[in-house]
């Protein structure tokens, strides 16, 4: 199948300036398309993993895909999907998260191919050399306020208040495509569809100041089994940076996807052919305790972004800590798998079992650690605890550091 078809069949085509142009443009040879990626943060999340890999499957396909860092556009703020005017970042700030985005994305593209080698560029390049004045004859005559006006990420925002700086921004993103358009051949901006407002003004810019034809095309926003927002945990975003989330919190994320969200999740995050995500998504109706699908989602998603590696170790983590192996994990396993859990440092060699367990906030009391004991509810380095004199000293210290409490099937603490 070819790149349309492969994204149709994987539920990436959500919306296209035109379809049966771009198909007859696709089926004359390779084009040359653009998405860009705003340094809001110093890392992106997996809301942002779907284009991105949207531009690796285009360059898969043999076509020419340019990532575009927003070292300008960052600067202004996109009003899409904010209720509110957002805060500027300081310019040094803004230079810092777009050096950090920089290096994140470049793993994802192949810069060295001969054929068709991706491109890596930043709109500070052009917005900055542009003045005012340039700004507002050459390319602001170009957009009929009424034009602006009925776009979604405008009119989403005029009860609560706009500025003209955010106003302004669909401008200075247009302004992005037509620059590509002359100074690279490109053709084509992918983006999620919060952006089709954004994307479409960069195409009709294209079309009214050179008279060429360009096209948009979006893939749609992500949600999870419930309808909530995509990517969400307890402690927050899902960052692709190793620094923000672990590859463990990352691969932990994928493993508990719901049954009914599996399927999707597979074609869209991973480059599986149709054939075995159909097996993965048979193998969830005949035995879903198995969990093949999620565990191969898992490992796929996490060594598209981490790397094959540190996919292994999440992986050899999760079923350590599943089969209540915690002594086989290695020194830096348990770091990865325990980073972030609560800990608590032990005073003394050693200590009673029910005393630990209540200063280490295991437990709030010494009858509720008692009951928890005799329940069989407390694991103590992977093995279940059942003895209240039970003592915890310098033999069931791990790689001679620290200790694992488990209390039930999930909660985890690391006492040092």
């Amino acid at each position: 199948m070819n790149v349309l078809e492969d994204l149709m069949y994987r539920g990436l085509l959500h919306q296209v300036t035109d379809l049966d142009g771009l198909t007859e443009r696709l089926d004359q040879g390779p084009i040359t398309l653009y998405n860009g990626f705003d340094p809001t943060a110093d890392s992106l999340t997996i809301g942002n993993l779907v284009p991105l890999l949207m531009l690796r499957r285009f360059q898969l396909a043999g076509h020419h895909p340019i990532c575009l860092v927003g070292g300008g556009t960052g600067l202004i703020g996109d009003p899409g999907g904010k209720e509110r005017e957002r805060a500027l970042n300081p310019v040094e700030v803004v230079e810092t998260f777009t050096e950090r985005i920089r290096t994140q994305v470049e793993p994802f593209l192949d810069f060295e191919t001969r054929t068709n080698p991706a491109r890596l560029v930043n709109n500070l390049d052009w917005l900055s050399g542009v003045t005012a004045i340039e700004l507002m004859r050459d390319v602001g005559k170009h957009f009929p306020v009424p034009y602006m006006l009925a776009k979604e990420s405008v009119a989403s925002r005029l009860k609560t208040g706009i500025s003209y700086t955010e106003f302004s921004y669909m401008v200075l993103q247009a302004y992005d495509f037509l620059e590509l358009h002359r100074r690279l051949g490109c053709q084509l901006q992918t983006g999620g569809s919060d952006q089709w407002g954004n994307i479409t003004a960069g195409s009709d810019l294209i079309r009214r100041a050179d008279g060429a034809k360009a096209f948009g095309l979006t893939c749609p926003l992500v949600t999870s089994a419930d309808g909530a927002k995509f990517g969400k945990t307890e402690a927050g975003a899902l960052w692709l940076s190793a620094e923000r989330t672990s590859p463990y919190e990352f691969y932990q994320y994928w493993i508990n996807t719901d049954d009914r969200t599996v399927g999707s999740y597979l074609r869209i995050f991973t480059f599986l052919d149709a054939d075995e995500i159909r097996q993965l998504e048979e193998s969830v109706a005949a035995d879903p305790g198995a969990r093949e699908a999620q565990r191969t989602l898992a490992r796929e998603a996490t060594a598209v972004v981490h790397g094959p590696g540190a996919a292994s170790q999440a992986e050899r983590i999760s079923q350590a800590l599943f089969q209540g192996q915690v002594r086989d994990l290695r020194e830096e396993d348990l770091e990865l798998a325990f980073d972030g859990v609560p800990s608590h440092d032990m005073e003394g060699e050693e200590q009673g079992l029910v005393e630990l367990l209540v200063d280490a906030g295991v437990s709030s009391s010494r009858r509720q650690a008692r009951q928890e004991i005799g329940a069989g509810a407390i694991y103590l380095n992977g093995e279940r605890c059942t003895e209240e004199s039970r003592r915890v000293g310098r033999d069931d210290r791990l790689h001679g550091r620290c200790v694992v409490i488990r209390r039930g099937k999930s909660r985890y603490y690391l006492v040092r």
